[in-house]
């Protein structure tokens, strides 16, 4: 696998190695091992998907505290926009993101840690998510930014009338009025 470095520190795009042929393709999509030695030494505990339409947006999410989690993430049938906001007071690309284009055909996945919020718009007719994480869901522990931020100005890649939220994806604080963000300062990748 290759792992491109973004403009934000610790943020990564993975590129697996495709064999393809007449028949088809074979790719490894996850390797502890090699994740370990290439990105950084991480343990997944829950594996989760979702089935979206084009112009469903979710996000931008996060899981505070001791719930707090690290994503890889990639998409298995379609195209999805998905983005990663630093949240992490005190970081100097604080309030900064990265946006990368995964597909079924690039096979590409985005390791998002913690400390960041996260989100993903619906490019393609259908799209099929999947993405691992470091740490269990907690609902009592769940935060999140608004999509829209001015300040952010991510370009979704789909008109913002078509945009398909959830009641309570459209009603986030924007970054500047988040009351809980993460600590630059604090090692995020120890539970």
């Amino acid at each position: 696998m290759e792992v491109i470095k973004t403009k934000i520190d610790g943020v990564v795009v993975i590129e697996p190695k495709v064999f393809a042929d007449s028949r088809g393709y074979f790719f490894e999509s996850y390797s502890q091992r090699e994740f370990n030695a290439k990105v950084c030494e991480i343990e997944f505990i829950q594996d989760n998907e979702s089935r979206s339409t084009y112009g469903v947006l979710r996000g931008l999410h996060f899981q505070k505290g001791e719930h707090a989690q690290s994503k890889l993430v990639r998409v298995v049938r379609g195209s999805v926009l998905d983005v990663a906001v630093d949240i992490r007071k005190g970081s100097p690309t604080f309030g900064q993101y990265v946006a990368v284009e995964l597909t079924e055909d690039n096979h590409r996945q985005f390791f998002i840690p913690r400390g960041f919020a996260h989100g993903f718009s619906v490019l393609s007719e259908v799209a099929v998510f999947q993405y691992k994480c470091d740490n269990f869901y907690c609902p009592e522990s769940e935060g999140a930014i608004a999509w829209n931020d001015p300040e952010l100005a991510i370009d979704w890649r789909i008109p913002s009338d078509k945009a398909i939220l959830s009641p309570k994806d459209a009603n986030h604080p924007m970054l500047k009025d988040s009351t809980y963000l993460f600590d630059y300062n604090v090692d995020l990748y120890q539970r």
